[in-house]
C-alpha cells in the first residue's frame, strides 16, 4: 500500500516537470532553445522521460497486484 501512494505521487510530479509545448525543466535549468533541445533530446530530458517511465510501470504492476491480492 505504501508503494501505491509513493508511485502514484512521484508519477504526478514527474508529469509536471515534463515540458509542454515549450519550456518545461528542461528549459528553466538552462536546457537553452536550439532544435535540438526543442525536440527533447537533451540529457535532462531523456532521463526524466526514463524514470517517468520506470515509476509509470512500478505505479501499474503494483496496481495490479494490489487488485489480485484484494480480489482473492
Amino acid at each position: 500500500m505504501p508503494i501505491q501512494v509513493l508511485s502514484s505521487s512521484m508519477l504526478l510530479f514527474l508529469v509536471l516537470l515534463h515540458s509542454g509545448k515549450g519550456g518545461g525543466m528542461s528549459d528553466l535549468l538552462g536546457g537553452g532553445s536550439s532544435a535540438s533541445a526543442a525536440a527533447g533530446s537533451t540529457v535532462m530530458e531523456r532521463n526524466l522521460d526514463r524514470l517517468t517511465i520506470v515509476v509509470a510501470l512500478t505505479f501499474t504492476f503494483s496496481t495490479i497486484t494490489l487488485g489480485l491480492i484484494l480480489d482473492a
